[in-house]
């Protein structure tokens, strides 16, 4: 059900690392309690965070969510597509609708986050 290739935070984002560098998405569980995508803000590129900073917000028809870093790093490309599109969210949340890719300044940060078999019984668990 969650890509293996994933890492997985409780706040219900992703981090695809790639060398020293990570994108970070929501979850298809997050889309998926959010309903329809309508509006993202997203962070500008040379932003620092720490991991479990806010880097932006969902909107969707049911609520407005904020968005986590899972790892510590400096955003170095945003997704704009999404802004144009915020459906892809809700199309193709572990792909094309990567949020943020950042430069892991931190990698032990990334030592602290769930694989796809923990983030699956996690979710499970919250679902009780």
């Amino acid at each position: 059900m969650y890509p293996e290739d994933l890492r997985y935070s409780k706040d219900h984002e992703w981090i695809r690392i790639d060398g020293d560098r990570g994108r970070i998405g929501v979850t298809d569980y997050a889309q998926n309690q959010l309903g329809d995508v309508v509006f993202l803000e997203l962070p500008e590129v040379g932003q620092t965070l720490a991991a479990g900073d806010q880097f932006g917000t969902v909107e969707s028809v049911k609520a407005v969510s904020e968005l986590y870093s899972p790892v510590a790093g400096e955003v170095v490309q945003v997704n704009s597509d999404l802004t144009s599109k915020p459906e892809l969210i809700n199309e193709d949340a572990h792909g094309e609708a990567w949020m943020i890719d950042v430069r892991i300044t931190d990698p032990a940060s990334v030592d602290a986050l769930m694989d796809a078999k923990a983030y699956e019984a996690f979710v499970e668990s919250e679902a009780k």
